[in-house]
C-alpha cells in the first residue's frame, strides 16, 4: 500500500505548538482549563499539548484520558475495525465541574469518536464546555461535529485511510495517507 507522508516530526511538533497558542488565547482562565485525550493516539496527542499550554501558561493544567470504546455506536458492527476494540483504562482525576475541557483526538473523520467521547466525559461529571481539538480534520462526517482546533485539513476519499503515527506509540512522529488499493479484476 503507498503512502503519501503529510507530516513529519519537526512539523508535527509545530502543529501542536500552533494549536496550543490558540488555545490558550481563546481561554484567558487557564485556571479553568483541563486537557482530555482520547485513548490511544490523543492521549498522546494530549500530553504533549498539556507541556506546551503549561509552558503557554504558567500553569498546570489538569490532564486526564479517557476510554471511549464501550460508548461507541458501531462497536461489533459487521466489518468495523472496532469489531474487538481494545480497552484501556480512563484517568479522570479531577472535578469537570466549572471547567473547559479540550477533548484531543488524532483524526476526525465521521465524528462518532467524538459523540461516544462526550458520553465517556459526561459520566464523569458536567463540564462549563468542551472544545474539540485534532491533529487532522479529514472530513466525511456523519455526526454534526466541527473541532475548534485543528492541525490540518486533510481532504480525502473515504477509501484512502490517515495514519498518525507517533513516538510514543510507534516510535516515529509521521502522518500519512494511504492510497485505496486497486481492485483486481477476475478474469
Amino acid at each position: 500500500m503507498r503512502e503519501k507522508v503529510v507530516l513529519e516530526h519537526d512539523d508535527l511538533r509545530r502543529t501542536l505548538r500552533r494549536i496550543a497558542h490558540e488555545i490558550a488565547e481563546k481561554n484567558p482562565e487557564p485556571a479553568r482549563l483541563a486537557v482530555v485525550g482520547i485513548h490511544t493516539r490523543g492521549a498522546v496527542l494530549a500530553r504533549r499539548l498539556h507541556t506546551f499550554l503549561g509552558e503557554l501558561t504558567g500553569t498546570d493544567l489538569p490532564i486526564g484520558d479517557i476510554d471511549i470504546s464501550f460508548y461507541r455506536d458501531d462497536v461489533g458492527a459487521s466489518g468495523h475495525r472496532l469489531s474487538q476494540p481494545v480497552v484501556h483504562d480512563s484517568h479522570i482525576d479531577f472535578d469537570l465541574a466549572e471547567r473547559t475541557l479540550v477533548l484531543v483526538d488524532d483524526v476526525l473523520f465521521t465524528g462518532r469518536t467524538t459523540r461516544a467521547a462526550i458520553d465517556a466525559l459526561f459520566d464523569y461529571g458536567r463540564p462549563d464546555r468542551i472544545q474539540l481539538a485534532v491533529l487532522v480534520d479529514r472530513g466525511h462526517r456523519e455526526l454534526p461535529f466541527r473541532p475548534d482546533y485543528v492541525g490540518k485539513n486533510l481532504p480525502t476519499s473515504r477509501e484512502e485511510r490517515v495514519n498518525v503515527r507517533l513516538e510514543e506509540t510507534d516510535g516515529i512522529d509521521q502522518v500519512t495517507i494511504s492510497e485505496p488499493q486497486p481492485v483486481k479484476a477476475l478474469a
